[in-house]
This record gives structure tokens, sequence and C-alpha cells, in this order.
């Protein structure tokens, strides 16, 4: 008697690649704060480390979705909150 031994079967899906979300963006923004409030990056490394903040943070704030306005808006609310950023 002869043994025949199966081969598994192939999978033809490709192993899932790691995601990264914009959640994990702002987590990494985060942590260049932490570190930068705790001293761990040097005078010659800020200028980088504080470019690189910069361009994660922007894209973080252009990717979430806008803010929804309240379903009933309050013309007062409108003017205080301009007043608030114009002034």
């Amino acid at each position: 008697m002869t043994e025949q031994t199966t081969a598994p079967e192939a999978t033809t899906e490709a192993p899932a690649a790691p995601e990264l979300q914009i959640r994990d963006l702002a987590l990494v923004v985060n942590v260049i704060d932490l570190c930068s409030k705790r001293g761990a990056f040097e005078g010659p490394e800020l200028e980088q480390v504080g470019a690189l903040r910069g361009r994660l943070a922007a894209f973080v704030k252009a990717s979430l979705p806008p803010a929804e306005a309240p379903a009933e808006e309050d013309p007062a609310a409108d003017a205080t909150a301009e007043e608030t950023v114009d002034g």
C-alpha cells in the first residue's frame, strides 16, 4: 500500500496588509508632543521633529470629516463664535 500525502490547500488570498488609520497618525502627533514635553529631543532635532509633527497634524485635520452644524442654528451663538475667532 502506498501512502498518499495531500498538500494543504493553497490559499488564493494574500495576507492582509497592515492598516494605518487617521487615529494612528493623530496618536503619533500626541507621542511627539509628549516626547517634546519630556525633553526627548535635542536642539538640532527639534526643527525636523517639529516639521514632521506639523505635516502629520495638518494631514489629520484635513482628513477628518467636517464638524456637523447643529440642527437648529442660533444666530446669536454664531455671532459670539465669530467674535471669538476674529477677536
